[in-house]
């Protein structure tokens, strides 16, 4: 049973879930800036998306129910972070990917071959 705050349990975290959470490329676009620094915590609004406040709230409801990320309220705004070691518990590998994803990112975006 999820938290308080929509956050599923690490034994909850479904794998079909995960994957229908990564097939929006916007979706991954915030998972993969999150794994780029899993130990960074970035505010919903800090993410460059091009869609509405709506539609950028909708993704991260579906990111958090997915067990992909943490989110905090703080009033007005929420953070979000990677749970990293819970998706390495539940899916060994799978955060690796995540990560291997995110490190070719920055290293196309950085100009190296």
């Amino acid at each position: 049973m999820p938290d308080e705050n929509g956050h599923p349990a690490v034994d909850e975290i479904e794998l079909g879930a995960v994957f229908a959470a990564l097939a929006d490329p916007l979706r991954r676009q915030v998972v993969l800036t999150l794994a780029a620094a899993p130990d960074e915590i970035r505010h919903c609004s800090a993410f460059d998306l091009p869609v509405t406040k709506a539609t950028r709230t909708h993704h991260f409801r579906v990111l958090r129910e997915a067990g992909l990320i943490r989110q905090v309220d703080l009033g007005n705004s929420r953070t979000n972070q990677l749970r990293l070691s819970d998706l390495q518990a539940r899916f060994p590998g799978l955060a690796d990917l995540l990560l291997s994803e995110a490190a070719n990112i920055g290293t196309a975006k950085g100009g190296a071959a």
